[in-house]
């Protein structure tokens, strides 16, 4: 799943603009068969030749500027060249053996890659850097909340959100971490933070859609799933949540109709086959 590539730049102009990435959570089962779904923003420009091209441009106009690097490790590793983004991130490093970004960057392919050990030294050596750079606490928590390490992965995103309150990344992150421990009040309140500064991305709506089908109110959970598919269309897990609170409801054939959605999204999403033999 994708996190965040922090983009730092003083000098970069309109490249930067195409390489920002925000991305919440990775997916999450929940009892019952709710499942979280993951926001992505960016724009097609991010990995593009034409892109990476110009960065290269800035690069050579002024090579030692770490910054320049980051972003163009940041526009390789969305394109999944992972070995050229490794090389421009060290390079930021190395001209810049304090650059936070750099190593919560690098920390992300490393993720991407499997290499968690790896992974999780390079967000430790970003906040050694510096204590108050919020993405690699929220980069490091992923990482314990994947590994089923709650309180870790609390800790981390609560620092993230202390020195950052309009972080949305934190807070659905944080709201699947109560969630998947059965706290399902408090991740409600996490996922509505999360929708109040992104309003716009689905995920935060398809958790807080969970966590109110865990507790037993279908009717708004699927308001909330509704959401979510309005603003992902292709996002099968949304409409695998929509179907479960349409059937939790009674409405048999609408729900037969988004788990055939769903399957037809994504063929190996057992929870949508299941659904439509329920529903059929």
């Amino acid at each position: 799943m994708i996190s965040h590539f922090a983009i730092h730049n003083r000098h970069l102009g309109l490249a930067v603009a195409a390489g920002f990435i925000l991305a919440l959570g990775a997916c999450n089962n929940l009892p019952g068969g709710g499942v979280t779904g993951t926001i992505v923003e960016t724009t097609p420009e991010t990995a593009s030749a034409a892109n990476i091209q110009s960065l290269s441009a800035v690069i050579e106009s002024n090579p030692r500027d770490p910054s320049g690097y980051n972003v163009r490790g940041s526009a390789y590793a969305q394109a999944g060249l992972y070995k050229e983004a490794l090389r421009d991130f060290q390079t930021a490093i190395d001209i810049n053996p304090s650059f936070s970004a750099a190593y919560s960057n690098r920390a992300l392919v490393y993720r991407r890659q499997g290499k968690t050990a790896k992974a999780l030294d390079d967000y430790n050596r970003a906040i050694q850097a510096n204590a108050n750079y919020h993405p690699a606490y929220v980069g490091r928590g992923n990482i314990y909340r994947l590994e089923g390490r709650s309180e870790l992965a609390l800790a981390d995103y609560n620092a993230a959100i202390n020195i950052d309150s309009t972080d949305a990344q934190a807070y659905h992150n944080r709201g699947l971490v109560y969630q998947a421990v059965g706290q399902h009040q408090q991740a409600i309140v996490d996922f509505t933070r999360a929708i109040g500064i992104s309003p716009l991305t689905a995920a935060p709506y398809n958790g807080r859609g969970a966590s109110y089908l865990a507790t037993g109110d279908a009717k708004t959970a699927l308001d909330d799933f509704n959401e979510a598919v309005k603003r992902d269309r292709n996002d099968a897990q949304a409409w695998v949540n929509q179907g479960l609170a349409l059937e939790q409801l009674g409405d048999q054939k609408n729900a037969f109709a988004a788990f055939a959605r769903a399957a037809n999204l994504d063929p190996r999403l057992k929870d949508a086959r299941s659904g439509m033999k329920r529903t059929g």
